[in-house]
């Protein structure tokens, strides 16, 4: 029985998709090994939003290579859609596989076995069509769901489109049965997940169904106690869909919403499809509807021709704004992209300065919506995330919290009463029905 090692570089996408295609090899009687297990075989799932991704892929080459001298190591994701003939050339890679090609691994590579020159499976990227189902599954508390991939956009900063193709999605009935199998792992939490899922339901280059009628389907699926949805474009999250969140029971109140900047010049020259009014439309919709509702935002800090004063403009903005908190991106150029050719680049040492500027206020953000929350009684699911003999958790409005380690609760969800922030940042909890306090 051969030893198969994976590891997934990136987002929650290719997490689910890196789970989907163990359990192919789980099928094939292969063995699921973790990275150091001296695995026969290591497949790295890649990604190539920043510069740093691809250096940790060589890396990761390395690594394996130390570990298994004669192991077969195959990169598959973004990365090596975008650099198949770069990436075939680090020493120690056996394959590389593009992203029509990456689910066909099994049967495109066959035995595994070591040959003089790396193989490289890689069409064009208008070759990815197909829309693949995928869901993790026994990896975490939650499972990410696959539900939309590819994106039909092209900002001018995004190498997306080219590493996965247009926008595509599963239909309906196929993910609510993809829900069902995952309701009887019993899995707590759904993620949706997919690169912009806002547009979910092109299907064959037609647009087929919408992202409302999917959230509004899989609200009846039972067995899932929480529904989560993750990176939405501001164009696409619709008041109907705001709505709808803030009266299910099962879709939590947690948006992450693009911002990306707070200056309309700047938004324009990304090629965004919105402006900063629409945005903060948006937030104040979701904070009329549900007051306690989290809200994450992406920033891209450094963006040819942000001067100092279309930075103070993203700034106050988002000072302004009840977001929870924020993801702050240092700008970074890549290839064949148009932001890449632009002038009135950015000096390194001030984006850096400004990204430090914006993580700074997004912990600030965090801290007063943690406290906006204290004394009020919440929903946490705890995880297998143990510390110290505490266990941690989050509620369904995304605020982690830590409680005293206690394994009947891991993957369970728990009423607890927020009682006050600790020397970490999270927050103690109050068990009402026990009436004991569980940060002892």
């Amino acid at each position: 029985m051969k030893k198969v090692a994976f590891y997934t570089l990136g987002c929650k996408l290719n997490y689910a998709e890196t789970s989907t295609i163990s359990r192919m090899f789980e099928q094939k009687g292969y063995l699921k090994v973790s990275f150091d297990e001296r695995p026969d075989i290591f497949i790295i799932n890649t990604c190539s939003v920043t510069e740093n991704a691809d250096k940790k892929c060589k890396k990761l080459v390395r690594e394996a290579k130390k570990i298994s001298p004669n192991g077969f190591v195959a990169i598959i994701g973004c990365y090596a859609q975008l650099k198949p003939k770069e990436i075939s050339e680090i020493s120690g890679v056996d394959a590389v596989l593009g992203a029509a090609e990456k689910f066909r691994l099994l049967e495109l590579l066959d035995d595994f076995s070591v040959q003089q020159e790396a193989r490289v499976f890689a069409s064009g990227i208008q070759e990815a069509q197909e829309f693949h189902q995928a869901f993790s599954m026994h990896d975490r508390t939650r499972t990410f769901l696959k539900v939309q991939d590819g994106c039909n956009y092209g900002c001018a900063f995004c190498t997306i489109p080219l590493a996965r193709g247009k926008s595509r999605s599963e239909r309906i009935d196929n993910v609510l049965e993809s829900a069902r199998q995952i309701a009887a792992t019993e899995v707590k939490e759904v993620v949706l997940t997919g690169v912009n899922i806002g547009d979910f339901g092109i299907q064959d280059g037609k647009r087929k169904e919408h992202f409302i009628d999917l959230i509004r389907a899989l609200d009846k699926v039972s067995g899932i106690d929480r529904f989560r949805i993750s990176s939405i474009e501001p164009n696409l999250l619709t008041n109907e869909a705001i709505s709808f969140v803030a009266s299910s029971e099962r879709f939590v109140p947690h948006f992450h919403i693009p911002l990306q900047s707070g200056s309309n010049t700047l938004l324009r020259k990304m090629g965004r499809r919105y402006l900063r009014e629409l945005y903060q439309d948006r937030v104040e919709k979701i904070k009329t509807l549900m007051p306690h509702c989290s809200i994450g935002a992406d920033v891209i800090v450094g963006f040819p021709g942000e001067t100092e004063e279309r930075f103070l403009e993203t700034y106050e903005f988002l000072k302004n704004l009840p977001v929870s908190y924020l993801h702050v991106f240092t700008f970074s150029e890549r290839a064949n992209t148009r932001a890449a050719e632009m002038e009135d680049v950015v000096p390194m040492n001030v984006r850096n300065q400004r990204s430090k500027m914006l993580r700074i206020l997004s912990e600030k953000k965090k801290r007063a919506f943690y406290e906006e929350n204290l004394g009020k009684t919440f929903q946490v699911l705890f995880e297998e995330d143990i510390e110290d003999g505490k266990m941690h958790g989050f509620t369904e409005n995304y605020i982690r919290v830590r409680a005293k380690y206690d394994p009947v609760l891991i993957n369970e969800i728990k009423t607890v009463t927020l009682t006050e922030i600790n020397e970490k940042g999270t927050v103690e909890v109050w068990e009402p029905e026990h009436e004991v306090q569980v940060h002892g």
